[in-house]
């Protein structure tokens, strides 16, 4: 196969894992997310674009300490270098995917919880792609 095609809907929904990364190209990575109530991504900061889309829930995206009320179909696009965090405070999980240019993650990465992605120093995207 070439490239990735799937429900993305369906499979961020479905997803029940802090961090999945489910395809990874030479340019991109396709990264589904589950945030428990009042989790967080963690602040970050990256030196490459990233992309969110939240397909359920609401919460709080924070770029450059800027704060916005984000919920259901609400896109995000995080500039390389820009603070950010997305934060959850719906009752129930926040799904969402995210596409990093490039990519952020080793292809393949399953990360369950958040303490499991925050404990994983070899997460680095090591040049590795899906195909």
């Amino acid at each position: 196969m070439k490239g990735y095609i799937s429900n993305i809907e369906k499979e961020t929904l479905e997803n029940s894992n802090f961090r999945k990364v489910i395809y990874t190209a030479k340019k991109s990575q396709l990264v589904l997310m589950s945030l428990k109530p009042n989790e967080d991504i963690g602040e970050e900061i990256h030196e490459v674009d990233q992309f969110l889309r939240i397909e359920k829930g609401k919460g709080k995206a924070i770029l450059n300490d800027i704060e916005y009320e984000v919920e259901d179909d609400f896109a995000i696009v995080v500039p390389a270098g820009a603070k950010h965090n997305v934060i959850n405070s719906s009752e129930g999980e926040m799904k969402l995917y995210t596409i990093y240019s490039t990519p952020e993650h080793r292809d393949g990465t399953v990360h369950k919880t958040k303490e499991e992605a925050m404990a994983d120093v070899d997460d680095k995207f090591d040049g590795r792609v899906s195909e």
